[in-house]
């Protein structure tokens, strides 16, 4: 383990008035993201629309680093640049998502355990040689009847470190994702409950495992009422929850936290940002690791046609800069015009 260049990397990636682009979607998911735009699905068009992305003009001023898929870390730019080389070139950090998914977990109906691990310390390797210097390993936890279970957490949170471990062997720092789905209809305190048991858990196992914290960058939901609530938490409430919850769990050591997204709309996943960073005295960064928060509107704008790369590339700027502020907290919902 490199202990300087995890730390070098992990600071990087949370840097001021920067957060990080979430652009590994799965060939499945992105033909989701494809069918909505009428965009067909193929290996040129993914290809084709991360380098629209990666190319935006400015980017490395609002973007600190890219998680890619494994397909995309293998691609190049239309002049025969590797996406890797292309971003750590404008001094944006190259990342690669390794884990396998939620897979359902035996024994326990309504809950998933993210698989993986194996053969992850060989592919490691392979993805630094490409030019990754962060991964993410995203684990799933549900707000249900009965759910989620001790086991389920507990289960997640060692997979987590396990993976975490493996990284920092492989000098790669890991972004750690528990993430606390906000699809059902709970209340704002019984999200916070969950992931106060969640975070905790997941802490446990890094002490356990040995995670060298100051090389590492942690993902997590924000506290957030759940989509069909009847009534949903202000912006304001969904702010001090998040950060009542993480001032409780989340140890100093650990450089930043890039909040996901987690099914809130562009603006909301925006506001909420910009509301937590209004607040002096943190011990770490809060900055953003955002997918289609920060890619829907730039997704729609393309529309997989190739005259429309320079409004693709106009939407995402407009949103990062966006983020950019939030960052900052200085994003007003005024900016979303401009």
């Amino acid at each position: 383990m490199n202990r300087s260049e995890l730390e070098a990397n992990a600071r990087a990636m949370v840097a001021p008035g920067r957060g990080i682009l979430a652009a590994d979607e799965s060939t499945g998911t992105i033909k989701k993201r494809f069918d909505v735009i009428k965009a067909e699905n193929t290996e040129e068009n993914r290809r084709a629309y991360r380098e629209m992305l990666f190319t935006a003009p400015g980017i490395a001023e609002h973007i600190s680093g890219v998680i890619m898929y494994d397909e995309t870390l293998r691609q190049k730019t239309r002049a025969g640049v590797p996406f890797a080389e292309l971003l750590a070139k404008q001094g944006i950090v190259p990342g690669i998502k390794v884990d396998a998914g939620a897979k359902p977990l035996a024994g326990f109906p309504g809950e998933t355990i993210t698989e993986g691990l194996d053969g992850l310390r060989e592919r490691l390797a392979e993805y630094y040689k490409l030019g990754a210097r962060f991964a993410k390993w995203r684990a799933v936890i549900d707000i249900g009847a009965g759910v989620p279970t001790r086991f389920a957490i507990d289960a997640n949170a060692h997979a987590l470190a396990r993976y975490a471990a493996l990284c920092q062997e492989a000098n790669i720092a890991p972004i750690v994702e528990p993430e606390v789905l906000m699809d059902g209809d709970h209340t704002l305190a019984r999200c916070e409950d969950v992931t106060d048991a969640v975070l905790d858990t997941v802490f446990g196992q890094l002490f356990e495992h040995r995670i060298l914290l100051e090389g590492m960058v942690l993902k997590p939901n924000m506290v957030i009422s759940g989509k069909k609530a009847t009534k949903r938490a202000s912006a304001a409430e969904v702010a001090e929850a998040t950060l009542r919850c993480l001032k409780r769990h989340v140890p100093p050591a650990v450089p930043g936290i890039a909040f996901l997204s987690g099914g809130q709309s562009e603006a909301e996943a925006t506001e909420h940002l910009s509301l937590m960073n209004q607040v002096s005295g943190l011990p770490w960064a809060l900055t953003f690791s955002y997918g289609r928060a920060l890619q829907e509107s730039a997704l729609k704008a393309w529309g997989g046609r190739a005259e429309n790369l320079g409004a693709g590339q106009k939407a995402f700027l407009h949103r990062a800069r966006l983020n950019g502020l939030a960052r900052r907290g200085k994003y007003t919902a005024s900016l979303e015009a401009a």
